[in-house]
């Protein structure tokens, strides 16, 4: 795999375009990781930059990385407090009749022994937001901007299929995989205010999977 590109970079955080298809944490049967890699972006530091936040191994774009543990804990707690701007884009497997809106769908976890786990929309789940406006349409199927206002894992997949009622091409839990290699979600843009310093501000060109099928940044 090759060199990680650097999107963001000063002395306490990094931003990555992670690759699609990467998973942050070395999976249980092997194979490569992001954690195994994280030696090749201390870039001269002493320490290991360590992810500050979570995305899908399919999910593609900016990943932020604090490069010392008081940065992480402040990064995290940024998070946690919503004071991070996201923006995604994902493609659809098909054109809604709406062109925006905003889902609102509380997420619980349940699982299965033939399923494995998933994330489902439950009234006694955890609350969830997302804003959502189509970009474009090709082929019979939209690119979308999605911009969540928390942070529940798959909270834009599952938006994607339960909220808007069309899931994320390639999506194998929350629709079909259809012959593609991944879920077609990528992470666009980051920005984190920071107290007395600039803000941790990037963004990940389109990969080249999302632009094959016609699809380009406006």
């Amino acid at each position: 795999m090759s060199e990680f590109t650097i999107l963001y970079e000063d002395g306490e955080a990094l931003v990555i375009d992670k690759p699609g298809g990467l998973p942050i944490d070395r999976p249980r049967k092997g194979g490569l990781s992001l954690e195994a890699r994280l030696d090749e972006l201390r870039l001269g530091f002493q320490r290991q930059p360590q992810p500050a936040h979570r995305l899908d191994t399919d999910t593609s774009g900016c990943l932020l990385l604090a490069r010392n543990p008081k940065a992480l804990k402040r990064f995290n707690q940024a998070f946690e407090d919503r004071q991070v701007g996201k923006t995604y884009l994902g493609i659809l497997a098909g054109v809604p009749e709406a062109k925006e809106g905003v889902v609102e769908l509380a997420l619980a976890k349940i699982s299965s022994a033939e399923k494995g786990w998933r994330m489902i929309p439950a009234k006694k789940g955890k609350p969830s937001i997302t804003h959502w406006r189509v970009l474009a349409e090709e082929g019979g199927r939209a690119l979308v901007e999605f911009r969540p206002e928390t942070g529940r894992t798959h909270q834009i997949r599952v938006h994607a299929a339960s909220g808007i009622g069309i899931p994320l091409l390639g999506d194998p839990v929350y629709g079909t995989s259809a012959g593609f290699a991944r879920t077609m979600l990528h992470a666009s843009r980051i920005e984190m205010p920071r107290e007395g310093k600039t803000p941790v501000a990037a963004h990940a060109p389109l990969p080249a999977d999302f632009v094959n099928l016609g699809f380009t940044e406006s």
